[in-house]
């Protein structure tokens, strides 16, 4: 039997949205992939998950690391652009 395999690739343009939140654009899974994942996760906790749905389930985690990864270096980023920038004004103003 060959290995189902589903790449978290599959959803960058369906499953995946731009947020802003607090002046900082990050990505969101969509409310619909959020759902998927949480049928997908009660379909495994009753034990009536198939094989395609493990792998389906298994790419949508991925692809929630994948997101919170990035969203994490994004926002590291505009805190220490605002530090930067909270530094350099307080020089400007002496």
């Amino acid at each position: 039997m060959t290995p189902v395999v589903v790449k978290p690739s599959s959803w960058l343009e369906s499953g995946i949205q731009i947020e802003k939140v607090k002046n900082i654009h990050l990505f969101k899974i969509t409310d619909e992939l959020q759902a998927r994942m949480q049928e997908l996760l009660e379909r495994k906790t009753s034990d009536s998950l198939t094989p395609k749905e493990a792998a389906e389930m298994e790419a949508i985690g991925e692809l929630v690391i994948i997101v919170s990864y990035i969203n994490g270096m994004i926002t590291s980023e505009a805190r220490k652009s605002n530090e930067t920038g909270n530094w350099e004004q307080g020089i400007d103003r002496n």
